[in-house]
């Protein structure tokens, strides 16, 4: 997590690019209609959420798939645990009876909140991926009967959302655009749609959108429109709408609904306009503001639009928000938001770990929002984030056994905690009432695959590590082997023909610079650029290794974040590390580590590495003072004794049993 300046982020600038231009809206024709049929061949498990992008530096690519080793681990985990858990839940939550309310399969109320549609577009996403992988009965019948359920449910016009079809609980359709969500449930039907026809070639789910989109552009595309939905998403999914099917009517309401806002027009709700990204236009936006979430997702689509209309004011304006936000407002472990009223943003500097919100759903935005930027770019260090959010915010909100959840992720908890609602609980909980992460989750897993590598030109560039394959254009395929994160060691090979590849791998800024290559177990000196090391031709007899280094490193924060003040944090490669007291017999609440620690480390599997140290309790007498007391009264002091110190890996914690127990990244320093 270190540059070569000694902070955890940066290297360098964006490069424009010259694309082509938008036409006039809705002047020419265009090559697919929304609304109308799409034959394209079935395409199992390669085109991934993102397709090929106009304007990029950089381009996803398909035909990779892991290895046997932790990321097909978590992908084996999703599909046999999470998925299915997912599943009941949807059930028992009600939010299947939402819809067979709208056939007149079920009689009874509404339950849940209004948005409760978009959980099982994403389930239905996250399993159309899952069974381009492979087949599964169960998951099979989930998916065509819930297909068939919306094929049914959708009004003849296009119209479909369960919270307002009926004209209650919640009023008539398109009554609230500041909370109603109807857009917002419209972007996640269509990323699942465009799901069913990447990894199943099935387009039943891609006409149900299509119409909708329909709709809502005869409705609201035409100038004198100013509509734009409260929550975003409906941007980044229009786009790659566009992308499957070449209408660019899709791409002009993206546009429409980006240069709309900051217009007021959802500034009235319940807080305020930059809630909903509401008080500036988006080009003259420069900090990250409002709802998290919102505004990742938000930036995403800005990020989309960009790469296909080559609008470089629509650049710059992201670029000024990801400035601000690695500089003053992104926790350690990737987390975003310190306030939990308005799940927003606070203020620069404003870090407090208690009260960190790091919504695992923002996690999820950062690293949809980053590679997306990465794409445009080229640039490593907007990978070196996404990576940090994989494996701390986003792994920390699921548990171990794959079917329990965290919706806000703290830096530290203490034992006597006690939480009022389920997204600060003390403990992972099975489901929320507003459950927006867990299938959040199950659409990452199901398609991490596709941001393992991506290709510049004939470079394959390896953006994130594992055990890994990539099949070629040549014909051949190019093997990643590793035991990442628990080591950073990488072993690359070529079965077949490699054609005219060439590979770059990133060197991870948590590296600080320090990397050993080898050919055929030689070493070879080599110098990153842009953070990247460009290791030259493909070969089928070569094998080449890449080793990171991976020591633990301390940490302190800048001055101005006032609540991290006298602590320290650990990381090692990608891991922030904590101190949980389901591993310690010292009171982790009462602990102070040394000034200069050295560390033993005990090597694991995945996330399983942990660290020992020796660190001090304070004496209990300190604990039992008053509140406050004079400043020239004689400080706490530590016991005289050392004990070692155990942490983990930050994404594990709270696994060590039921019950609250204590957990801290920012230890304080003696």
């Amino acid at each position: 997590m270190g540059a070569a300046d000694g902070s955890i982020h940066g290297r360098g600038d964006p490069a424009h690019h010259r694309v082509r231009r938008l036409p006039a809206p809705h002047h020419g024709r265009t090559r697919r209609r929304i609304g109308e049929g799409l034959m394209l061949p079935a395409v199992r498990g390669h085109v991934g959420p993102v397709g090929a992008v106009a304007g990029g530096a950089v381009q996803a690519v398909t035909g990779a798939r892991f290895a046997p080793g932790f990321h097909a681990e978590l992908v084996a985990r999703n599909r046999a645990v999470t998925i299915l858990h997912g599943i009941r839940m949807l059930e028992h939550a009600g939010n299947l009876r939402n819809l067979r309310r709208l056939v007149g399969a079920y009689d009874g109320p509404f339950e849940g909140p209004r948005f409760a549609d978009s959980d099982v577009y994403k389930t239905l996403e996250a399993i159309a991926w899952e069974l381009g992988h492979q087949e599964s009965e169960e998951l099979r019948r989930f998916y065509d009967e819930n297909v068939t359920l919306l094929i049914d449910a959708q009004r003849e016009d296009g119209y479909l959302d369960s919270a307002y079809q009926r004209g209650e609980p919640f009023g008539e359709p398109w009554s609230d655009f500041a909370h109603g969500h109807e857009l917002y449930c419209l972007g996640h039907l269509v990323q699942a749609a465009i799901a069913g026809v990447r990894a199943l070639g099935d387009e039943r789910l891609l006409g149900v959108a299509q119409r909708f989109v329909a709709l809502v552009d005869r409705l609201f595309g035409g100038d004198d429109s100013p509509v734009y939905c409260g929550h975003p998403e409906i941007e980044t999914a229009l786009v790659e709408l566009y992308r499957l099917t070449g209408d660019e009517r899709a791409l002009h309401l993206a546009e429409a609904f980006v240069r709309r806002r900051g217009s007021g027009f959802v500034a009235h709700g319940d807080f305020g306009p930059q809630y909903y990204q509401d008080d500036a236009s988006v080009v003259e936006t420069a900090t990250m503001r409002g709802h998290a979430v919102r505004a990742m997702y938000l930036n995403a689509g800005v990020v989309d639009l960009h790469l296909e209309t080559g609008d470089s004011a629509l650049w710059d304006a992201v670029a000024r928000q990801w400035a601000d936000l690695i500089a003053h407002r992104l926790y350690l472990t990737g987390g975003t938001g310190s306030r939990h009223r308005d799940e927003a943003f606070g203020d620069a500097y404003e870090l407090p770990s208690e009260r960190a919100y790091a919504e695992t759903c923002a996690g999820i935005a950062l690293m949809n929002w980053a590679w997306r930027m990465y794409l445009a770019s080229g640039r490593a260090d907007y990978v070196d984030v996404m990576e940090r959010c994989l494996y701390n915010v986003v792994l920390a909100g699921i548990s171990e056994s794959g079917d329990r959840f965290f919706y806000s992720n703290p830096l530290q908890l203490r034992s006597d905690h006690g939480a009022s609602q389920q997204e600060s609980a003390g403990t992972r909980l099975d489901w929320f009432w507003c459950a927006c992460c867990p299938p959040n989750l199950m659409r990452v897993f199901a398609t991490l695959e596709h941001v393992m590598f991506a290709r510049r030109d004939d470079e394959i560039q390896v953006a994130h590590f594992g055990n890994a394959a990539l099949a070629l254009d040549g014909g051949g395929t190019l093997e990643m082997r590793s035991d990442f994160p628990s080591d950073g060691r990488l072993l690359f090979s070529v079965a077949g023909d490699a054609g005219a590849a060439t590979l770059a791998v990133r060197m991870p800024a948590w590296s600080e610079g320090c990397a050993v290559v080898r050919v055929d177990g030689l070493d070879r000196p080599t110098t990153a650029v842009d953070g990247w090391l460009h290791l030259g031709a493909l070969a089928v007899s070569s094998n080449i290794e890449v080793e990171f280094a991976m020591d633990p490193v301390v940490w302190r924060a800048h001055p101005g974040a006032d609540a991290l003040r006298g602590t320290v944090a650990v990381t090692r490669g990608p891991l922030v590390y904590c101190a949980d007291q389901a591993d310690n017999t010292l009171d982790v609440e009462r602990i102070v580590v040394p000034t200069d620690p050295v560390f033993d480390v005990e090597l694991g599997q995945g996330l399983g590495t942990l660290l020992r140290l020796e660190a001090q309790e304070l004496d209990v007498s300190a604990t039992s003072s008053p509140l406050y007391v004079r400043a020239d009264a004689p400080a706490p002091i530590a016991g005289p004794a050392e004990v070692a110190l155990v942490l983990r890996a930050y994404a594990t914690w709270g696994n060590g049993g039921p019950g609250v127990h204590a957990m801290k990244v920012w230890l304080p320093r003696g």
